[in-house]
């Protein structure tokens, strides 16, 4: 049963800089893919970022130019570096995995943007 562990959320100010972890027990590479996905209380949960097992990135439109995604397989780590955090970035972040048919979630991590 694979697991994936956020880690890194904080309180930050507008314009500042965080680092979101998403560990994993067991290799990373066996992941199809690894997203990031965001919710908000009362909305949808939503798709922040991904990189797949030949490292396209994908990326939601308001985030490009200021989130990176990458991954050290060494590590079995997916990182989601986040600059210039807006207050509409505050969220839940998750992270997501396809290994086969099977979808992990892990339990979020809250970051919050203060203006």
């Amino acid at each position: 049963q694979a697991q994936l562990v956020e880690s890194g959320g904080g309180l930050v100010q507008t314009g500042g800089s965080l680092r979101l972890s998403c560990a994993a027990s067991g290799s990373i590479v066996s992941f199809n893919y690894i997203a990031w996905y965001r919710q908000t209380p009362g909305k949808q949960r939503e798709f922040v970022a991904s990189i797949n097992f030949s490292d396209f990135r994908n990326y939601l439109d308001s985030v490009k130019g200021r989130f990176t995604i990458s991954r050290d397989n060494a590590k079995n780590t997916v990182y989601l570096q986040m600059n210039s955090l807006k207050p509409e970035d505050t969220a839940v972040y998750y992270c997501n995995g396809g290994r086969g048919t099977r979808d992990y979630w892990g339990q979020g991590t809250q970051v919050t943007v203060s203006s």
